[in-house]
This record gives C-alpha cells, sequence and structure tokens, in this order.
C-alpha cells in the first residue's frame, strides 16, 4: 500500500533520528533541568517553604550534638572532681535537666518541620505531574497523524504513565533529600570548624573523595537509564501489538515468535535495569567505605587531641556526631542524584514529545460554512509522506454537490491517503482542496471535521452505554435523536433485543454483537451528526453478503442527499456512483462514470472483468 509504504519511510527515518534524538538528550542533563525547574518553579511559594522548614529541621538537628556535647562534659568534669577531692560524683539535675528539655524540643521540632515539607512536596509532585500529563495531552492531540503513523503506541504510552510516574516518585522522595542534605552538610562542617579545624579537614578530605566517586560513578548511570527507559517503552509497544493482534498471531500460528520477541525484549529490559540497579546501589556500600575509613582517621586523631588537652570529650563526641550527620546524607545525595539520573532520562522523553512539530497553526481569518453544501474541489494537488517523497501529483477533480464519488483501485493506489487529505489529517506540498469554493486551509478543522462523516472498515466503540457511543461527538441529542439515528441505521430492533437495550454498556469482553452491528452502529452514529459529506472507506470489506446488503441499505439512506466519498474494493456496489476515481500508484489514471470507464476498456474495464471472473467461479 502507498500509505504503508509512506509510514514506512517515515518510519525508518525516524527511527534512525530518534535513536540520536535519544542519545543526544540523554547527556543534555543541564538543558533539561533548566527546563525541568522552569515548570518546577511554577510553585515557586511551595517549593520556598519546603526550603525554609527543610532548614529549620536540618538546624535543629545540627544543634543537638553540641548539646550532647555539653551534657558529657559536665558528667566528665563532675567525675574528674569527685575523683580530685575524692568525694560522691553527683549531676546536677536542674542544668541537665534543662539541656535534655531543650535536646527534646529540638528533636520534636525536627520532626514536625521534616514532615510539613514531605506532605507539600507531595502535592507539588502530584501537581507537577499532572500539568505535564495535561500538557502532553494536548499536544498529541494537537500532532499530525504522521507522528502516530511513525512511534509505537507502546512507547508513546509508556511515556505518558510510567516516565511520568518515575519523575513524580523521584521528586517527592529526592528534593527533600538532596535539600536536607546540601543544609545538614553545611551547617555540620560549621559547627565542626567551630570546634576543631584540623578534624574538620580530615572529615573534608573523606567528603570530597566520597563526593568524587559519587559523581564519576554518576556520570555514567544517565546513559544505562536512559537505555532502560527505551528498553521498556519497547517491551510496552510489543505488548500492546500482542494484545491488539491476539486473534492474529494465534490464526498464523505465530505464539512462539511472538513469545521468543518479547522474551528478548524482556531480556533486553533486564539488562539495562540490571545495569542501571547496579551502579545506583553500589553507590551506597563505596561511600560507606570511604567515610569509614575517615571515621577511624579521626577516631585516633580525636584521642590524641583529648589526651593533650586541647580538646574536650564532649567536643569529640560532638564531632563523631556531626560525621555521622554528614556521611548518611552524603549517602543518601549520591543516591539521590543516581536516582535523578533516571528521572531526567524519563522526563527528557516526555519533553521529546512536546517539543515534536504540531500541525500547522489554523489560519488567523478564518472562513465560515454556515451551511456547506459540499462541492469538493482538488487542484493540482500535490502530496508526499516527506518533500524528497512525492506520492501524489496532479490530482485534479471537481465534484457537485450531492454527488456519489467512489475511488477505486489495487491495494496500496492511494485511496485511503486521498480522504486523509481531504479531512486534512496531512498538509498538502503543493496545489489546494476546497469545499464550496473555500481552501480547507483557511477553515477551522474543527469546523472542517465537523461537516465531514467517516465510517471506517475498523469499527470504533469506546466503553461506555450504546446511546453514549451512538451520540459520541453529539453529547446533546435527545434520546428520540439517538433512537431515530438507529432506526436509520437499521440496527434499532437489535438493540432493543438486547437486556438493557440502548443503556447495554459495550466493552471489549462483551459477546454476542457482531462485526456488522457495530458497524451499524457506527453509520447510526455519523447520520446522528448529520455531515454534508461523507467518507465511507471499505465500510462493508469484513462482513458477510447478508450482513452488507443490511449495511449497504444503512449507507444509501446516510447518503441521500449528500456529497459522499465510497472507498470500495467491490466494484459491483459502487456501479450507480455519479463518478468513479480510478487510482493507481498515487496518480487517478481515469474518471468517469461506470459505463464511460466500461466502454474505455482500460484499467477499470480490467478490475472489474477480474472481479466479475472470480465470482462466477
Amino acid at each position: 500500500m502507498i500509505e504503508e509504504k509512506g509510514a514506512m519511510d517515515v518510519q525508518n527515518n525516524t527511527d534512525s533520528l530518534g535513536e540520536g534524538m535519544t542519545a543526544d538528550r540523554a547527556q543534555n542533563i543541564k538543558g533539561t533541568l533548566k527546563r525541568f525547574f522552569k515548570d518546577l518553579m511554577k510553585q515557586k511559594g511551595k517549593i520556598i517553604f519546603t526550603f525554609i522548614c527543610l532548614a529549620v529541621s536540618a538546624v535543629c538537628t545540627i544543634l543537638t550534638p553540641t548539646l550532647i556535647g555539653r551534657a558529657i562534659n559536665r558528667i566528665f568534669d563532675g567525675v574528674q572532681n569527685a575523683r580530685a577531692i575524692g568525694g560522691i560524683f553527683t549531676v546536677n539535675l536542674i542544668s541537665m535537666g534543662n539541656i535534655m528539655f531543650v535536646i527534646l524540643v529540638l528533636y520534636l521540632l525536627g520532626a514536625l518541620f521534616n514532615y510539613i515539607p514531605q506532605y507539600i512536596l507531595a502535592g507539588v509532585s502530584q501537581k507537577l505531574t499532572l500539568s505535564l500529563r495535561e500538557s502532553i495531552s494536548g499536544k498529541l492531540n494537537r500532532l499530525p497523524l504522521r507522528y502516530y503513523d511513525t512511534h509505537k503506541k507502546g512507547d508513546i504510552l509508556s511515556r505518558v504513565t510510567s516516565d511520568l510516574e518515575k519523575v513524580a516518585d523521584t521528586l517527592q522522595e529526592g528534593l527533600t533529600q538532596f535539600i536536607s542534605a546540601v543544609i545538614t552538610i553545611t551547617g555540620a562542617f560549621v559547627m565542626m570548624l567551630s570546634i576543631s579545624p584540623s578534624l574538620t579537614l580530615v572529615a573534608l578530605l573523606t567528603i570530597i573523595v566520597s563526593m568524587t566517586a559519587a559523581v564519576l560513578i554518576s556520570m555514567k548511570t544517565n546513559r544505562y537509564y536512559a537505555k532502560n527507559q527505551s528498553a521498556l517503552g519497547e517491551l510496552n509497544a510489543n505488548i500492546e501489538e500482542s494484545f491488539t493482534g491476539n486473534s492474529l498471531i494465534k490464526a498464523f500460528n505465530l505464539q512462539e515468535e511472538m513469545i521468543k520477541n518479547n522474551d528478548e525484549l524482556n531480556e533486553k529490559l533486564r539488562k539495562t535495569s540490571l545495569n542501571a540497579q547496579f551502579i545506583t546501589y553500589a553507590i551506597n556500600p563505596l561511600i560507606r567505605l570511604l567515610g569509614q575509613i575517615g571515621y577511624v582517621v579521626i577516631a585516633v586523631r580525636g584521642a590524641m587531641s583529648v589526651i593533650s588537652g586541647t580538646i574536650s570529650i564532649g567536643e569529640v563526641q560532638a564531632i563523631f556526631q556531626y560525621i555521622n550527620q554528614i556521611s548518611e546524607p552524603v549517602t543518601e545525595m549520591s543516591y539521590t542524584l543516581n536516582s535523578l539520573q533516571a528521572a531526567i532520562a524519563s522526563v527528557e522523553r516526555v519533553y521529546q514529545i512536546e517539543d515534536e512539530l504540531e500541525e500547522l497553526p489554523d489560519a488567523t481569518n478564518e472562513v465560515l460554512l454556515p451551511t456547506p453544501r459540499g462541492n469538493v474541489s482538488f487542484e493540482q494537488v500535490r502530496f508526499g509522506y516527506s518533500d524528497d517523497k512525492i506520492l501524489m501529483e496532479n490530482i485534479d477533480f471537481r465534484i457537485q454537490a450531492g454527488s456519489q464519488i467512489a475511488v477505486v483501485g489495487p491495494t496500496g493506489a492511494g485511496k485511503t491517503t486521498l480522504v486523509n487529505l481531504l479531512m486534512r489529517f496531512y498538509e498538502l506540498q503543493g496545489g489546494r482542496i476546497t469545499i464550496d469554493g473555500v481552501n480547507i486551509r483557511d477553515m477551522n478543522r474543527k469546523e472542517l471535521r465537523s461537516i465531514l462523516g467517516m465510517v471506517l472498515q475498523d469499527t470504533w466503540l469506546f466503553n461506555g452505554t450504546i446511546a453514549e457511543n451512538i451520540a459520541y461527538g453529539y453529547e446533546d441529542a435527545s434520546m428520540e435523536e439517538i433512537i431515530g439515528a438507529a432506526k436509520a441505521a437499521r440496527i434499532d430492533h437489535f438493540i432493543r433485543t438486547l437486556p438493557q437495550g440502548y443503556q447495554t454498556i459495550l466493552d471489549d469482553e462483551l459477546t454476542g454483537i457482531s462485526v456488522g452491528q457495530k458497524q451499524l452502529m457506527t453509520i447510526a452514529r455519523v447520520i446522528l451528526a448529520n455531515p454534508a459529506i461523507l467518507i465511507l472507506d471499505e465500510a462493508t470489506s469484513s462482513v458477510d453478503t447478508r450482513t452488507e446488503v443490511e449495511i449497504q441499505k444503512a449507507m444509501n439512506h446516510l447518503m441521500k442527499g449528500r456529497t459522499s466519498f465510497v472507498i470500495a474494493h467491490r466494484l459491483s456496489t459502487i456501479r450507480d456512483a455519479d463518478l468513479i476515481l480510478v487510482m493507481r500508484e498515487g496518480t487517478i489514471i481515469e474518471q468517469g462514470t461506470h459505463e464511460e470507464l466500461l466502454a474505455r476498456n482500460g484499467f477499470y474495464a480490467e478490475l472489474y472483468q477480474s472481479q466479475f471472473a472470480a465470482q462466477s467461479v
């Protein structure tokens, strides 16, 4: 098919380009973070308040080791005095009680001001995710059909769901840890410097070595997480294809091949996930090992300082607590930084959708058609899925309102592409298409498609009642109008035989409704919409002869008084058409009535005679 060939060519180009884009963007951490930070700052007030709360919590945590050190010094001094005078060791309960009370208050305040930002950031992350999801939803509605021809549905679904959830989870958990870690490390270093600069220098060297190791590992993590998310998208796309094509897979006995392909994608995901997770979780023990080495060095140096009398034992224990306060946040920061790599890889994939080229905007001086008649004109139309691969050249014909036009030709001739151009699913490379003399590019897409009604070969009914499906796109329709449309489509009697009638819920698991009956429901939907121009794309190709007769009667009622384009393989169904367009390889090679085309004894006559001969056999 031309449609398939064009889409495949674009797919090949996009696939090669897409891989390059993913690789480049996976390294564009700075640009992605800047863009993400801009989105995050839309909730600047909450972020600032969160920062203040975390700062208060960190300060409370930082002050406690010094107070504990004072308590230990008082106990130590009391023991020393008792030994010196040979008396009994006593503790001043009032002064010690005051210190313990202050420590308790600091612990409570620290816990409270640590909980508040967690609660706020939960709302911030969900609101940001909602904003991104709404943005992507709107973007997907504005993207041209070309985008969906060249991207796997499962991969798009993966970006909108799992990628966004990963961003939300990382933001909610990682941001508080990161901010707390920065404040805690800074404050603890300040307190350590005030106690012992020499011990602080040893701790600082340990932290620098730990952070350097963490950064070096983190630089590699982004690439692994980008590959992991890409592999997840491929697996989702394959699963979606397996579900939608399950019957066909079984019919061709391809279950083993599909399972094998799925296993290969699963194995690819396992390997990429293992690489990403291994690096992420290898950081924790590495940082702890480096921290323990520094801890031992500080312990020896601190003991020597106590013996020399340059530092008190309470100050040494305070330094040990500050080292713990620093080492734990360093570990958390390292882990958080690597978790952020996964979020960056995910948000990049989301931003890739946002950066896709949208449909051309509607004209600013839109032309309205308050009473469309249905005159259609293709004037020197030129089209290709890409500028260097033109599929249609010099398509030229004019149709009077109320006419029935049949579009015929072999598979891949460009029949569906022709009507897609009329729907403005694709933009032209040259020429123009007019309705009632108005260029469709000068019309609002919504208004254009409101005067066009389409019945496709593949019926599409959503999960809802039959009445809701018939009234799809026309929510204000009354029940009388819905029933009238169903009667005109010759499906009312069948609907009334169902237990819930028009309130019967349609879903994928509902049995007892045939393809032909579903097709009649879609015809009823178009009858209710009352469009000026109809497009019937192989509407009877997948039903039996008896059902085809019923559908044909419904379509004849539908086409009465309307301009209609009928795409059909069975030429016997379009002999009464006012104009027949014969297409081959994207070009209209013949046009005329059935009798005129037969008299020419050309390509149409060959098609008709071959079908007649096949039916005779």
